[in-house]
């Protein structure tokens, strides 16, 4: 390598004309003719208490101060994060020593250059917080995202960026979506600043498996595995679940995708443009429904492939990363996304008929006992993603609505509403085929153009359909997916016995604490509130391991006293006791389906 690169500089400086920035490049491993890169090298020696040690090299020729800037969010993860905070010990290296820069704002730096033409700077970045969009760094392995790793050059996110894992010696592997640099070990490229923060790396004793699908390889990675995973089974199966979704798309966008899995007991799933990261538990594969939900994650971070990042709001793009990015159009990303990764498993033949219904009746119910249905239009939770969807509180449920459950509703809906519209002939399918190969790429789609692709697909009277299911809080009609499939919910098992006080409650080391009130219940209308400490009904002292048995005894129309300790003040609250709501929402078949419900049923399922 050394050979390489000295013959590399000598031939450069044969040339007439040699700029400082070319030399530079050369010196960065640049392409003829590319930017000069941003290079970062990244090391482990304190690992086993979370850190990565970053030195990142700028160009910064012609100018006398630069400024560096840290992402404040991670896309597809609609919050501010603030990741400077974890950011220590900045410092400018210099021939004459180090120094300080300048913090300009939260997370910005200013730098004088002093003229020279390349700018190095070494800092640390704590990482500890088990989640998909955040670092973890221990002794074993690392997992590292983009926006919470690296720091830029302001007015050079167009520029190439590449980075270098120096790796603990008990680490085997790095791996990524990113390409790797050909003859440089763990060294991986991206062509500007977005590809680089869209491309995590996990590193450590990995363990991973890989298969080819239409001359493009795919890799499950795992980390931290312990023995626990059938790692055969699983390839073979995520094998089926991409062969599903590139039936439904008609090919594969992308060179090579990484599954990167890490068994961590965290859980959550997080789009990228050809990789995803996963968290799931070591035990997953030990029961048949745990392992149809890790599935059903794979395939629905695989479907963002298409639907997010390349199929996007417009809005979406080129992401400003220093602010929040507003679209009203999530129920699409996200909504869409989380039916058609449950039905793209059923069609792989990875999850029954029964399991699919289960899943599906489970979401519908969610969503249609959730007050805050009935308060907050789906297209406003979109815009309130970054102050509701990921800072739920105790209240949460009283006054929003999830985009990702609302949306997946209304996909269910729509498709059953397009296929009987067009006797089985067109479906939601060809709607977000059409969308893609109208909108993917840099354009980007508006809210009332994919609105506008539906009408199209599926008849202009949808127009209003989605009017009122998107921008208004009316009850979503239910009787076209019936319909549609021969499908009918069936009725809970009565409840008639046992009192219900629209209350969720927690043991709080055998204390029955309050954690959250539905405005709609009984516990509200009688003034219970959050955090109240339950002591007693009516006589008796209640125990929070006995709440379940003791509301046996006190039917619907029931009144009680209820003793409650509220910050150490005892109250005596009078309760009625209600009856919860009975529709379980859970779909089964028709016992005598039409032949022409049966064929739809079996189109939809089965993907034909």
């Amino acid at each position: 390598m050394l050979r390489l690169v000295l013959l590399l500089l000598a031939s450069i400086a044969c040339l007439p004309m040699t700029t400082e920035a070319q030399t530079a490049g050369a010196a960065t491993g640049a392409r003829p003719g590319a930017a000069d890169p941003i290079t970062y090298t990244l090391r482990f020696p304190d690992a086993p208490r979370h850190y990565v040690d970053v030195e990142a090299s700028f160009p910064a020729a012609g100018q006398k101060r630069i400024e560096l800037m840290m992402a404040v969010w991670t896309p597809g993860s609609y919050l501010v994060r603030e990741y400077a905070r974890h950011v220590e010990g900045l410092e400018v290296v210099r021939p004459s020593g180090v120094a300080a820069p300048i913090k300009t704002r939260k997370n910005r730096w200013a730098i004088d250059t002093g003229g020279a033409s390349r700018v190095v700077v070494r800092y640390r970045v704590y990482g500890r917080e088990m989640t998909v969009r955040t670092n973890w760094i221990e002794s074993r392995f690392a997992l590292l995202q983009g926006p919470a790793t690296y720091l830029t050059l302001v007015g050079g996110l167009h520029r190439p960026h590449q980075v270098t894992l120096d790796l603990p010696a008990a680490w085997t592997r790095a791996m990524s979506g990113l390409p790797e640099m050909d003859g440089r070990p763990h060294t991986f490229e991206a062509a500007d600043y977005d590809t680089l923060v869209d491309g995590p790396i996990v590193a450590g004793d990995l363990e991973v498996y890989e298969f080819t699908r239409s001359g493009k390889p795919h890799y499950l990675v795992n980390a931290n595995e312990g023995g626990s995973w059938d790692g055969a089974r699983a390839i073979g199966d995520v094998d089926r679940i991409v062969a599903e979704h590139e039936k439904l798309w008609g090919s594969l966008p992308y060179d090579k995708y990484v599954f990167v899995n890490m068994i961590t007991e965290a859980s959550g799933g997080l789009e990228h443009r050809n990789s995803s990261v996963l968290m799931t538990s070591r035990w997953a594969m030990g029961t048949r429904q745990a392992y149809v939900g890790w599935l059903n994650l794979v395939s629905h971070e695989f479907f963002h492939v298409w639907n997010v990042k390349r199929l996007r709001p417009a809005a979406l793009g080129p992401f400003d990363y220093e602010n929040e990015n507003y679209t009203p159009s999530l129920w699409v990303s996200e909504g869409f996304t989380s039916y058609y990764g449950d039905l793209l498993v059923r069609r792989a033949g990875l999850s029954s008929d029964a399991e699919f219904f289960g899943a599906l009746s489970s979401d519908i119910r969610g969503l249609e006992t959730t007050p805050g249905r009935l308060v907050q239009p789906v297209t406003q939770s979109s815009y309130d993603a970054w102050i509701k969807q990921y800072r739920p509180d105790e209240n949460s449920a009283n006054t929003s609505v999830s985009y990702y459950a609302k949306g997946q509703v209304i996909a269910v809906l729509l498709d059953a509403r397009i296929r009987l519209a067009t006797n089985g002939q067109r479906s939601l399918d060809d709607v977000m085929r059409l969308a893609f190969a109208r909108y993917a790429g840099t354009k980007g789609f508006t809210e009332a153009a994919f609105r506008s692709v539906i009408t199209e697909v599926g008849g202009s009277e949808l127009a209003d359909v989605l009017a009122r299911a998107l921008d208004t809080t009316q009850p979503l009609e239910y009787q076209p997916l019936l319909d549609a499939y021969g499908l009918q919910f069936v009725p809970a098992e009565s409840l008639a016995t046992r009192g219900w006080l629209g209350i969720t409650t927690r043991n709080d080391g055998g204390r029955l604490v309050v954690t959250q009130v539905r405005r709609d219940g009984p516990g509200a209308a009688a003034g219970v509130n959050v955090d109240d400490e339950i002591l007693a009904i009516g006589d008796y002292r209640v125990r929070a391991d006995q709440w379940d048995r003791r509301l046996d005894q006190y039917p619907p129309t029931t009144q009680a006293m209820l003793l409650v300790a509220r910050r150490d003040e005892l109250m005596r609250l009078e309760v009625t006791f209600g009856q919860e709501p009975g529709n379980a929402w859970r779909l089964a078949p028709r016992v005598a389906p039409s032949t022409a419900q049966l064929a739809t049923r079996a189109a939809w399922l089965g993907g034909t």
